[in-house]
């Protein structure tokens, strides 16, 4: 009979066994394990802040990555910016306007597909009702814009004007901004301003789901079409690891029921990779206000 707290040899050296196999799977684990979070910054040029949304996203992107991931949202274009060209964030959703004139300090990881292409327009709408039938129409009217780092809520309008030698503040009785593309519909549709600037893609969807709201307005005119708002990421990247992770979990969305699924709910068909030369109009656009001073 064994004491008690004592075992046989045979026990003994499974016990040993058993111990060094768990030790092993651990550090083999330990190894596999991803190395930091994902910080994903999203500015309101993002359609949709809903949590459902929200959790949809970091739910696919934890899973295709392999990483935690954490979602990192502003008020403005500017603070997401900052946090990128500070490596202070992985990589964002941002506009093309901060792109452009951020290019020395950022690369481009993907363009979003919209309706198959990596392109969008910008909208001046106004309401319903309005008699405008041009934009030379809306001179001492009240204009919303997006955000003042926005392309095609602030940076197309401005240029358009700056063309016909004009500049917001003298062309319109008061200008302001909404800071985000939403709340530019919701202004124009109010009555709160007489016309407004806003993202195409936005304005599109949004006649989708808030039909009520758009049809209180109608677009005035459209741009060109352009470069559409990109996932950008710091020149050094704070991890290349993380980073190409992230890159192939964007681009391989549609091959993935959960990534359908935030798509759908984005309406957009996928990522691309595309090359910066893209962005060149929006630059042209950059320089020609750089010039008109």
């Amino acid at each position: 009979m064994l004491a008690e707290g004592s075992a046989s040899p045979d026990r003994r050296r499974l016990l040993a066994a058993a111990v060094a196999v768990f030790l092993a799977r651990g550090a083999q684990a330990g190894e596999a394990a991803p190395a930091g979070k994902i910080r994903f910054g999203l500015t309101p040029v993002f359609l949709n802040n809903d949590l459902e949304l929200l959790g949809r996203l970091q739910g696919y992107l934890e899973r295709a990555t392999g990483h935690p991931v954490s979602l990192i949202t502003r008020r403005t274009y500017q603070e997401i910016t900052a946090l990128l060209t500070t490596r202070q964030i992985d990589a964002a959703w941002i506009c093309g306007y901060p792109f452009v004139t951020h290019r020395s300090e950022l690369q481009l990881v993907a363009v979003p597909l919209w309706r198959s292409r990596p392109l969008y327009q910008s909208y001046v709408i106004v309401g319903s009702d309005s008699e405008a039938r041009d934009v030379s129409d809306l001179a001492g009217g009240i204009h919303a814009f997006s955000d003042p780092d926005s392309n095609s809520g602030f940076l197309v309008t401005r240029a358009l004007l700056a063309e016909m030698g004009l500049r917001p503040e003298r062309f319109f009785a008061r200008a302001f901004f909404t800071y985000g593309h939403r709340n530019v519909i919701r202004a124009v549709a109010s009555g709160l301003a007489g016309s407004g600037s806003v993202d195409g893609y936005v304005y599109e969807v949004m006649a989708q789901i808030e039909p009520e709201l758009t049809g209180r307005t109608r677009v005035l005119r459209r741009s060109e079409w352009l470069a559409f708002p990109p996932v950008a990421a710091p020149r050094m990247p704070l991890d290349e690891i993380r980073l190409a992770k992230l890159a192939e979990a964007l681009l391989a969305m549609p091959a993935h029921l959960d990534g359908r699924a935030v798509l759908a709910m984005l309406r957009l068909d996928g990522f691309a990779r595309e090359e910066a030369s893209l962005f060149d109009a929006i630059a042209a656009k950059v320089y020609l206000l750089a010039r008109a001073g």
